[in-house]
């Protein structure tokens, strides 16, 4: 994956001396109407779906010779090789590899739950390494759930998962399920934004934000609290850069699936509810969360005597979390009312502007993790963790729109002040263009994380991962950061990006493998040859990254 924006490579199909790059793109089959057709009995899961429905199709198959895919498909390590398609060349000078994995039992939306979810979240870390992006095909109905609990399940997730589905299958003459697939595509192979999305009628929703808005129109999700990170048009596909949310540590991809989901529960005020309910669905057997949705800016009903208040704060000195959000589709819960602010004075927590989706899949995450307290989990609910709520109201600086001889003076500044090892520049320099420079690229398809990976200050490498660099976009010579970083020799840089999740694309091993001949200590800490250091052993080692010593040790040999 490269990283794509306003720039459009001068060098296209045709050109002799510029081959057209690929991105691989698993689709992951998992149900709903997208991958249906008619029978006598109604709608049901039209299996084959790569044959059935896409490799008919120019727009996803291009006629090219068929190639096989590598897939991990059991928690064993099974790997079974997959034919793939491959799009025709797009709008930004490449293609998109892909290949179509179908769970054995498809999932119905209407009744999934946390183990659906973690049969995702563990065919997306099977493969996490083998893939550029990925794509989930689901059901509506539930949808917005799913892209809640991913958004959480997945940790440090450094690379794109785009959730869509559609009202109409792919095999009905008039559908949504084309587009739906294609922008989904075309996203995940060409974008880095590394988030758990959703991409519905030519909109790229933030999965945490969004919500079923109608039943039957196309237009059938909405994200009211967030604009859309992205928007398919008849020419491109433009980015949100400035609202994309990014990965801010040093650690490698991994997943929660333990979501408790079983004991949090959901429940909306209306008017002329007594005391008595609430008190009779906070009292239900191992009840340790739930989300409550009230009136306007989170307003409820105090009852005679503050009953209801009464109700709720016992339940809270039970250990119970209760959140409350808002009914409205739009707006925040904001404790400005008497009966708003006495319910957090009852130790209710204000679930701002979160949509209910994603309040009980977040709940659920934080209850499941491990030295979960009740203090713990309501302090965290209130903070953002995938960007799934408004922490504030603060405005947000937005760079105007420039012309490429802009960008690339800008670049240009921070390439030098990268290649002189001069951190205070680069860090006035990021945060003043941040949202748009961060992972943005040179001529060569350089991003300022390819440059830190040779640059001498391991420092600035640790400033921009910290900020949100990928480490997974190559360069126009389909370079990883971590490639250039081995192959410069330099083994604190090669360990600090493999404790952020980096990896060698499957495109650079074959390369990587001669290399390590010459230097198999350098490749060895970047999981080429005799030596490999394991996921484990990176674990163990902390924050000793800068001991150069002993990461040369560990290898066996000197870089």
């Amino acid at each position: 994956m490269v990283a794509v924006d306003d720039y459009i490579p001068e060098l296209g199909e045709g050109h002799p001396d510029q081959p057209v790059p690929e991105s691989r793109v698993l689709i992951i089959m998992t149900g709903g109407t997208i991958c249906m057709r008619p029978s006598p009995a109604g709608l049901v899961p039209a299996r084959d779906f790569q044959d059935q429905c896409l490799a008919r199709v120019p727009t996803f198959n291009d006629g090219s010779i068929t190639t096989m895919m590598e897939v991990v498909t059991s928690g064993e390590g099974e790997i079974k090789p997959h034919p793939s398609l491959r799009t025709p060349m797009t709008a930004y000078g490449r293609r998109v590899r892909y290949t179509v994995f179908e769970f054995d039992e498809l999932l119905d939306s209407s009744s999934i739950d946390a183990k659906g979810w973690a049969e995702i979240a563990q065919t997306i870390q099977r493969n996490y390494t083998l893939f550029d992006g990925f794509v989930v095909l689901h059901g509506t109905d539930s949808l917005a759930y799913t892209c809640s609990a991913l958004s959480f399940m997945l940790q440090n997730l450094g690379k794109p998962v785009i959730l869509t589905g559609a009202q109409a299958p792919m095999l009905e003459l008039q559908n949504d399920a084309t587009d739906n697939l294609l922008g989904s595509l075309v996203v995940a192979g060409h974008f880095m934004i590394p988030e758990v999305c959703l991409y519905f009628n030519n909109k790229l929703l933030r999965g945490n934000r969004s919500t079923k808005v109608a039943a039957s129109d196309f237009d059938a999700f909405d994200s009211p609290n967030c604009p859309p990170l992205a928007v398919t048009t008849s020419m491109r596909t433009n980015v949100n850069w400035e609202i994309v949310n990014r990965p801010k540590s040093i650690e490698h991809f991994s997943i929660q699936t333990n979501l408790d989901t079983t004991h949090v529960a959901c429940l909306r005020i209306f008017p002329g509810i007594k005391p008595e309910m609430v008190d009779a669905v906070l009292k239900l057997d191992g009840l340790r969360g739930l989300v409550l949705e009230t009136f306007g800016a989170g307003n409820a009903p105090h009852g005679q005597d503050n009953a209801m208040t009464k109700v709720f704060a016992d339940a809270i000195s039970r250990g119970i979390v209760i959140v409350n959000v808002t009914q409205c589709l739009t707006g925040s819960v904001n404790p400005v009312y008497a009966p708003g602010m006495s319910l957090s004075k009852a130790g209710v927590v204000a679930g701002l502007d979160m949509t209910t989706e994603g309040a009980l899949t977040k709940l659920s995450y934080l209850l499941a993790l491990p030295g979960s307290t009740p203090r713990l989990v309501a302090s965290r609910m209130s903070v953002s963790l995938r960007g799934e709520l408004t922490e504030s109201s603060q405005p947000v600086f937005r760079h105007p729109d420039g012309a490429l001889p802009e960008r690339v003076q800008a670049l240009t500044v921070l390439g030098y002040a990268i290649a002189q090892g001069d951190l205070a520049r680069v860090e006035e320099i990021i945060r003043s263009e941040h949202h748009w420079l961060l992972n943005d690229a040179d001529y060569s398809g350089n991003t300022p994380v390819h440059l830190a990976a040779t640059s001498p200050s391991i420092n600035i490498l640790e400033f921009l991962l910290l900020e949100g660099g990928s480490v997974h976009i190559r360069n126009r010579n389909g370079r990883t950061p971590l490639f250039l970083a081995a192959n410069a020799g330099l083994s604190e840089h090669v360990m600090l990006l493999r404790k952020s999740g980096a990896h060698l694309h499957s495109d650079e091993r074959t390369a990587a493998q001669l290399l390590a001949r010459r230097r198999p200590g350098v490749w060895g800490l970047a999981g080429i040859g005799p030596r490999e250091v394991s996921e484990r052993e990176l674990e163990e080692a902390g924050d000793g990254y800068r001991a150069g010593s002993q990461w040369t040790m560990m290898a066996g040999s000197a870089p």
